[in-house]
């Protein structure tokens, strides 16, 4: 068999050649230098004789290009296995269904998209015949990472198999009667058929590279043998201008990942208009890819070009293809014989002898239908290239025509992403190309019928069987039935009962002492995923890395500079780290690879990502939506969090603002811990949630966000009595009151209520103090460790109410018969306590870091934004008084002795 790494050679085959005995002279001297002087010397020799060539105005393809031609020719493809007649006859009946779906939910107005599907039909069904692998196959199956707008053709696909109805391809986007279809690849919506969302353009390339090294980790670490699993993310051309897109293809090449195939749809179209119009996208992609170092393989032209390649004598053409713009090229499309003629082939007298031995009708076969994305064996071809490729991964660029099969009202329209329907005189003529049995009496009150040649026909018996012989359904998500994991030893937990007595310690290094306790439990510390955005060190994690090791699949290749000390940087194979350098966009989707493997491959981890709270909901908030679309569980801590604890990094550093972001988010519990305890309880009840045993009624599909922060303080012992740790997962608990913290007020002091989260607590507890001391004024500390679950409970309790179930919210029976008014004050902006404002039955104020961070210390800041303590027991003497209970006149005496 030919070697599938030298198969880009092949397409010199392709290009005609004047003079062979030349061409062998000039690559039997190259050979003799390369003998003689050794390689360096060929190369340089290569490149000066190439600079010269452009130097002197010879066109010549870029370094990182090739021609405008495919890269397997016709005479090299292999011979695709099946039968092609069958597949072309299941392919015209999914164009078929797709296109009516979308046109008869058009009456609802939902929307929808035809053309993407038609042009990729062959993409998907060469894979779905030929390539991808069921979840019953070798290790978890390939995951596919499916075009979002092209969801109309697999949901076709899945009703002629019959595992979709006929009334739910009449619910397409109308989901609330609960036998409806979404929109686009949904794991939330639709949980046994997508695995991955995919719609928020961008996100699914990046996912797919960090599933694919996921794949790779489990399998080195001895979790799961995944090896056999391929991961194929179908793209569109315009898709890959977004950042994301590319962002990771230099890591997919650097650590060899000849397990991922990118298939990019190149139609030359985007969402208005062409992708490229003055240029070409697949040489600008081929040259990007190449750069990264990635395997190329074009699939551009189909068998219909073969005649006009032999033609081509002189090269003329090739060079034409190179300089026409996929502007004209989608002009093309849509013009007669008679101007391709005119325009491509009159620029070259070479080509104008061409065009003369060509029939119209052979052009517009050319230029209108001939691609090679639609020809199922070009399409096998690339495929076959692509999985048997080693040493790097894949890109496949092929081309098709947007709209194709729709008819003239469709193809290559610049419009035509927004057409949501076609004509019954369209369908018509669709039902004629495709020949498909269905007869006009069919057209009901002109409702175009759904397609179906019966439950035991030769389609979809041949569609069945090539499944079964290839691992069941696709695409497919399974979540195997696995016992809960093992709850890890409570003395992990309980060590933080006791508190840190006169050592300083901040939440974050609690945090992360947990951790490297919780990493050594004999049942699931092999399950951890710790992820770090290069700032383990920030955040006192290099203390893992010599007992946990780094994963990198090359091991260590050399001597870590501080080899002897003893944390050095130590990585490894089988390590358990992932350390991803800066990009926190990569991080999350290392998340989520790892927060959803429970479902991908039946192996339930669990991932820990520990970042900058500024940079973590601020820059990849959209990552966590598709983290929580994707049913992912694991914690998300967002560190050295607050807006005025990071000393000196100033605006872009100060984190006033995530737990708002993050409480948009229904799968994210949030959480604003001020102690150690608090910390270590939340963790405890995170797993038994996500990974254990759930509670009637809980949602495992959730994930955490914690904030903590980098100020080192005292940490309390937890407080005894009953109901502590139901408030601090609940979101609220009473920490002390006057009486237990030895302050002795007066029998009738006024008395107010001081609500605190995070480090804000110390702040709180420190004006406790002085409201007493100062003021003869009696308040008790509330640790509000969750404004946003406190939030969500009295929504459902509200909801509740409307079915005719009382219930009282937590937060109001936390505080039911707590005397004076409430303050609360945190760290963040005052939204963020002003959630749970409407449920309190007292009288309510807050105080937050509204407005900008700036450099500063941290008083400096927190008196800039008055949340320090002085600021507190204004704000609270200034409460009181409305309310008669204090004189007005203490307020001033106060701004001024605190010289606020």
């Amino acid at each position: 068999m030919t070697d599938p790494n030298a198969i880009q050679a092949s397409e010199l085959d392709q290009l005609p050649d004047r003079d062979p005995e030349e061409t062998a002279e000039w690559q039997a001297s190259l050979d003799a230098v390369a003998k003689a002087a050794g390689p360096h010397r060929a190369a340089y020799l290569m490149r000066r004789t190439l600079e010269r060539a452009e130097g002197n105005g010879i066109a010549l393809p870029k370094l990182l290009e090739t021609d405008y031609v495919n890269t397997i020719p016709t005479a090299a493809e292999p011979s695709a296995p099946g039968d092609e007649e069958m597949e072309r006859k299941i392919t015209a009946w999914n164009r078929w269904n797709a296109a009516a779906m979308v046109t008869r939910g058009s009456k609802y107005g939902v929307g929808g998209h035809i053309a993407t599907f038609a042009s990729a039909a062959w993409l998907y069904e060469t894979g779905f015949n030929h390539f991808f692998k069921g979840k019953e196959a070798d290790g978890s199956g390939d995951q596919l990472y499916i075009q979002g707008h092209a969801s109309p053709g697999i949901y076709a696909r899945a009703f002629l198999d019959g595992r979709i109805d006929e009334s739910q391809l009449d619910n397409f986007r109308r989901e609330s009667g609960g036998n409806g279809l979404p929109s686009y690849p949904h794991p939330r919506r639709l949980p046994w058929l997508w695995e991955f969302p995919t719609v928020s353009m961008g996100l699914g390339p990046l996912s797919a590279i960090y599933q694919a090294r996921f794949n790779r980790y489990l399998t080195a670490r001895g979790i799961k043998d995944v090896s056999q699993s391929h991961v194929w993310a179908f793209l569109g051309d315009g898709e890959m201008d977004e950042p994301e897109s590319t962002a990771a293809l230099a890591l997919a090449s650097r650590e060899g990942l000849d397990n991922l195939t990118f298939v990019i749809n190149c139609n030359l179209q985007r969402l208005d208009g062409p992708v490229r119009a003055n240029f070409k996208i697949v040489q600008e992609l081929e040259a990007q890819f190449r750069g990264a170092g990635w395997n190329v393989v074009k699939s551009l032209w189909g068998n219909a070009w073969d005649e006009l390649f032999q033609l081509d004598t002189t090269g003329a053409l090739v060079r034409r293809l190179r300089e026409v713009p996929d502007a004209q090229v989608q002009t093309y499309q849509t013009r007669d014989a008679a101007y391709i003629r005119q325009d491509f082939f009159g620029k070259d007298p070479a080509l104008v002898e061409m065009a003369k031995l060509l029939s119209d009708d052979k052009i517009l076969e050319c230029f209108h239908l001939s691609r090679g994305g639609h020809e199922a064996r070009k399409v096998y071809a690339a495929y076959k290239a692509a999985v048997e490729f080693k040493g790097a991964p894949t890109v496949i660029l092929a081309q098709t025509v947007k709209g194709h099969t729709l008819g003239e009202g469709f193809a290559s329209k610049n419009a035509n992403h927004q057409m949501k329907k076609l004509t019954v005189d369209e369908f018509k003529t669709m039902r004629d190309l495709l020949e498909l049995p269905i007869s006009d009496a069919q057209f009901v009150d002109g409702v175009v019928p759904y397609g179906h040649p019966g439950a035991d026909s030769p389609e979809v018996r041949y569609l069945q069987e090539r499944r079964a012989a290839l691992g069941g359904p696709a695409p497919a998500r399974r979540v195997h039935p696995v016992a809960p994991l093992p709850a890890p030893a409570e003395k992990a937990f309980a060590s933080f009962d006791k508190g840190s007595g006169s050592q300083n310690v901040a939440t974050t290094m609690a945090f992360v002492r947990l951790i490297k306790d919780l990493v050594r439990d004999k049942e699931t510390g092999k399950r951890w995923v710790p992820i770090v955005p290069d700032e383990a060190r920030t955040f006192g994690m290099e203390s893992l890395f010599p007992s946990l090791g780094i994963y990198s699949p090359k091991g260590q290749t050399y001597e870590p500079v501080d080899r002897d000390q003893l944390m050095y940087y130590k990585e490894a194979q089988n390590g358990q780290i992932l350390n991803e350098g800066i990009t926190e966009a990569g991080s999350m989707a290392d998340f989520i690879a790892a927060s959803t493997s429970y479902a991908t491959h039946g192996e339930a981890m669990i991932p820990f990502y520990i970042f900058y709270s500024m940079f973590g909901w601020q820059r990849t908030a959209d990552q966590m939506w598709q983290l929580g679309d994707q049913l992912g569980r694991g914690f998300l801590v967002g560190a050295t969090a607050g807006r005025t604890t990071l000393t000196g990094e100033g605006l872009q550093h100060a984190d006033g603002h995530s737990p708002v972001i993050a409480a948009t988010n229904p799968a994210a519990l949030t959480y604003d811990p001020a102690f150690a305890y608090e910390v270590a309880t939340i963790v405890r009840d995170g797993l038994r949630r996500m990974y254990g045993e759930a509670a009637p009624g809980e949602d495992q599909n959730v994930f955490y966000y914690l904030t903590v922060y980098n100020e080192p303080l005292p940490q309390p012992a937890k407080p005894s009595g009953p109901g502590i740790d139901e408030g601090i997962v609940k979101g609220l608990y009473r920490f002390n009151t006057a009486e237990s913290a030895g302050l002795s007020p007066a029998a009738n002091a006024p008395r107010i209520q001081l609500l605190g989260s995070g480090t804000a607590i110390h702040w709180v507890l420190k004006a406790q103090r002085m409201l007493a001391e100062e003021w003869g004024v009696a308040s008790d500390v509330w640790s509000a460790t969750s404004w946003t679950e406190l939030r969500r409970d009295a929504l459902e309790a509200d909801a509740g109410l409307l079915r005719g179930e009382e219930r009282v919210p937590y937060v109001r029976q936390a505080l039911h018969g707590a005397e004076g008014p409430v303050l609360a004050v945190s760290d963040y902006m005052r939204q963020v306590p002003d959630q749970i404002a409407q449920w309190v039955e007292q009288d309510w104020s807050s105080l937050g870091a509204d407005g900008f961070g700036l450099s500063d210390t941290r008083e400096g800041a927190r008196r800039h934004f008055g949340v320090d303590a002085e600021s507190v027991v204004v704000a609270a003497l200034a409460q009181l008084a409305r309310r008669g209970e204090v004189k007005a006149t203490a307020v001033k005496e106060a701004r001024e002795k605190y010289g606020l």
